[in-house]
């Protein structure tokens, strides 16, 4: 059995390099136990992007995580992340979550030490790079100030920038309230231009404008299934 184990994953795509790991573009649903077996109890950063994963219990067992990417896989949520109480990073960009409030509910509780967060191309979070035509700018930024309020307050960076203390400040003071409010993409063709305008209304009740800053830890571009460390 531990020999089967230690056979259910491409033993010469995984990437070792002290204490990280990179196994990317496998195709892999789950996490493989013959990973585990290899790197799991010794490993603090973790890169497992360009999958197909659906679950995240198995990393349970990599019990002194520090950094976890997830980027480019097919979690349509985080219910089956484990706590991790070492994570500082954690990226699940261009995944299927949808229930953005759920996942970041989930990424507090799982997560105290969290500094470093992006869940940017996920179809619930209101980016205007992905969802252009469903979201514009104020989406994004009410959904800052949001995550910023929910998420541990250990946290520095939030997707591609930093987290300014105006951005803290306006959380602390109305975070609880800006939950995104969005227009439904196929109802758009039923709507009259009066009732399209009243939504767009709507959603820019309350817009806030923010600093730009100039550095980020998390990568400026996705990668591809190809770009391994080595």
């Amino acid at each position: 059995m531990a020999m089967m184990r230690e056979q259910d994953f491409n033993r010469t795509a995984l990437t070792v390099q002290r204490s990280q790991a990179w196994y990317t573009g496998q195709r892999a649903e789950r996490i493989p136990h013959g990973l585990i077996g290899l790197v799991g109890a010794d490993c603090s950063s973790l890169d497992l992007s360009y999958n197909n994963l659906v679950s995240l219990t198995a990393l349970k067992e990599f019990a002194n995580l520090e950094e976890l990417v997830l980027d480019n896989n097919c979690l349509c949520d985080l219910n089956t992340l484990p706590r991790m109480p070492k994570l500082t990073t954690l990226s699940v960009n261009n995944n299927k979550v949808t229930d953005i409030e759920r996942a970041l509910d989930r990424i507090k509780e799982c997560c105290p030490c969290l500094k470093y967060a992006s869940l940017l191309g996920n179809p619930g979070c209101p980016d205007q790079l992905t969802n252009p035509t469903t979201t514009d700018e104020e989406d994004y930024e009410r959904y800052r100030r949001y995550a910023v309020h929910v998420l541990p307050a250990t946290l520095r960076f939030l997707d591609s920038r930093p987290i300014s203390s105006r951005e803290r400040q306006e959380a602390r003071e109305r975070g609880s309230l800006m939950r995104m409010v969005r227009v439904n993409l196929p109802n758009l063709s039923s709507l009259t231009a009066e009732e399209f305008a009243r939504a767009l209304d709507h959603k820019r009740h309350n817009s806030i404008s923010v600093e730009e800053p100039d550095y980020t830890p998390l990568p400026d571009s996705m990668r591809g299934p190809l770009d391994v460390r080595i």
